[in-house]
């Protein structure tokens, strides 16, 4: 069935405050996508008409809309909360993108790294373990191994939307999972993110780079390994994985 309201009227959007929202596919009845917004803009996301800095038009998520449009049907829409602060939309939606599994959210909602699903091992983990000196300039990166199941090295080393001079200029690159510093590499070479040298991302990534090198030795491992991340390194809402020391 064709979606009646195409927009909201000016009255309500000066109630709305800011909302979270689901996509959800008519074909199969799947949740797709999970965002927050103002105004009229689950609309715009509804019909594709978002600008094209925030939508890739080969995107997972351009690709079901335009299949369920050229099906001849809409898009479902649930919004879920609003009248919200930014900060309120924010948690609500990272909850949310972390409830429902396999989206096609380019990103993981803010904060989810650090402080969303977890047992309560990770949990204890996360508060009880010591936290980490940073005596050497290091590169910071959270990575999601669950999602393909890497193991840390080929999980950590690409692709990230770093600058080769700047990353050159560190000592170790930490793997950080769930707020854990779970292993320590020494980079050799930083090079341009391409399937040759890193067939694990799939695909060219000429906008991003990663790095060649090797395990760092026991005394650095020692010195990291099972630490927390310092509080300073874990600002709550920080989407990017990457932070540096230096």
């Amino acid at each position: 069935m064709v979606n009646e309201v195409q927009e909201f009227p000016q009255e309500v959007i000066e109630q709305l405050g800011y909302y979270v929202y689901r996509l959800v596919d008519p074909r199969n009845g799947e949740t797709f996508y999970v965002g927050k917004g103002q105004g009229n803009r689950i609309f715009d996301h509804i019909k594709g008409k978002l600008p094209e800095k925030e939508f890739d038009n080969l995107s997972a998520k351009m690709q079901i809309i335009h299949g369920i449009h050229n099906a001849g049907l809409e898009v479902i829409h649930i919004i879920h909360l609003h009248k919200l602060t930014e900060t309120e939309a924010d948690k609500v939606e990272a909850a949310l993108i972390d409830a429902y599994y396999g989206l096609s959210n380019l990103q993981k909602g803010m904060g989810s790294r650090d402080f969303g699903p977890m047992n309560s091992q990770e949990i204890i983990n996360l508060y009880a373990a010591p936290e980490a000196v940073i005596i050497h300039k290091v590169i910071l990166i959270t990575i999601n191994r669950t999602a393909s199941e890497l193991e840390y090295y080929n999980a950590t080393r690409a692709a990230w939307k770093l600058t080769i001079e700047r990353a050159q200029s560190n000592e170790y690159v930490l793997a950080v999972e769930r707020g854990l510093i779970v292993d320590v590499f020494k980079p050799t070479e930083w090079k341009i993110a391409l399937v040759n040298d890193f067939p694990e991302i799939g695909e060219d990534r000429p906008d991003r780079i990663g790095f060649i090198g090797v395990r760092a030795d026991d005394s650095v491992l020692a010195q990291y390994v099972n630490k927390r991340v310092p509080e300073k390194y874990r600002k709550r809402g920080a989407a990017n994985p990457v932070k540096y020391s230096y």
